[in-house]
């Protein structure tokens, strides 16, 4: 079961999100980016934060550690920002925190071309991405970190932020469903590993096996009532979290109709991103041209949490 801790102290929000999570330090002497219930995107984001960052972890990948953060809005009455405080109001009890990865740098299309990912993990991503439908790990909004960045370990690769996986359950109907589709595909192409020569096919034999009826029940356990009490189409917490399962393993079990194998080349992104550089540059002032790419800062001058969503 997820750890429950309490908010202590409340350092800053992180506005460049859309959802405006903050850090948070808590009595565990842990300091967490915290989701709060009371951010538009909704209750859904956090529980496909439970469930497929839990999933992440039950199958060997790194992902920092989730806990059930107790929030009191009066540890932040500081906060000078009205649409702030008016969220974090709105969020008193439990809310979710992810183990902040201090100095850990973004991987974006830049730091891509230089680091080395081997196909296998790359697989194993691309398929995690692909069986929970998450449409935000693309090259250009990767929700991928580099940690640690001070040469005490070899620099991996983390998973963050799944807020928006399981597309399904915007739109699923309990009375039908089969209107879900557990074996559509998507488009992964722009992946942000797709240049990595992901071995696909390696991941789905390692992986679909483990993902059992066991150990999706194991984790849709793991989110709090709360979070699954007011969903339409379902009497009890417990119908949503069955729903959730029955999906999850029927598409594991159609892994065949939307496993992604066409992936471009480092070389056909390169001139992708060229075309479209030199398509930006056209029609615009001559003084905004010599603006510098702020977007190609080195690795080790981003900070991962500027890019919370």
């Amino acid at each position: 079961m997820l750890r429950q801790v309490t908010a202590d102290r409340y350092v800053t929000p992180l506005r460049a999100g859309g959802s405006v999570p903050g850090i948070v330090e808590a009595d565990d002497l842990g300091t967490y980016v915290v989701k709060f219930t009371g951010a538009a995107q909704g209750l859904k984001a956090l529980v496909a934060e439970v469930i497929v960052g839990e999933l992440a972890r039950a199958l060997g990948l790194r992902f920092p550690e989730l806990v059930l953060v107790d929030f009191d809005p009066a540890i932040a009455t500081d906060e000078p920002h009205q649409e702030v405080q008016d969220l974090l109001r709105a969020s008193a009890g439990l809310n979710l925190g992810m183990d902040y990865l201090s100095g850990a740098a973004d991987f974006t299309p830049k730091v891509a071309q230089t680091f080395d990912v081997d196909p296998l993990e790359a697989g194993r991503i691309v398929w995690l991405d692909a069986l929970t439908v998450n449409v935000d790990r693309t090259r250009h909004s990767s929700n991928l970190m580099i940690w640690p960045m001070l040469g005490v370990a070899p620099p991996k690769l983390w998973l963050i932020d799944h807020g928006a996986a399981l597309v399904f359950h915007h739109r699923w109907d309990a009375s039908a469903p089969e209107k879900s589709a557990p074996e559509k595909a998507y488009d992964f192409r722009q992946h942000a590993l797709g240049g990595h020569t992901p071995d696909t096919r390696a991941a789905d034999a390692e992986l679909a096996p483990r993902v059992t009826e066991e150990l999706l029940r194991a984790i849709a356990a793991e989110v709090p009532d709360a979070w699954l009490a007011d969903e339409p189409g379902f009497a009890t917490p417990d119908e949503v979290r069955e729903a959730y399962v029955g999906y999850l393993l029927a598409r594991v079990r159609a892994s065949a109709a939307w496993l992604p194998t066409d992936f471009p080349t480092r070389e056909q992104l390169a001139d992708e991103d060229a075309r479209r550089a030199a398509k930006t540059q056209q029609g615009r002032p001559d003084w905004l041209k010599r603006v510098p790419d702020l977007h190609g800062k080195p690795a080790a001058q981003q900070d991962w949490s500027v890019h919370l969503g």
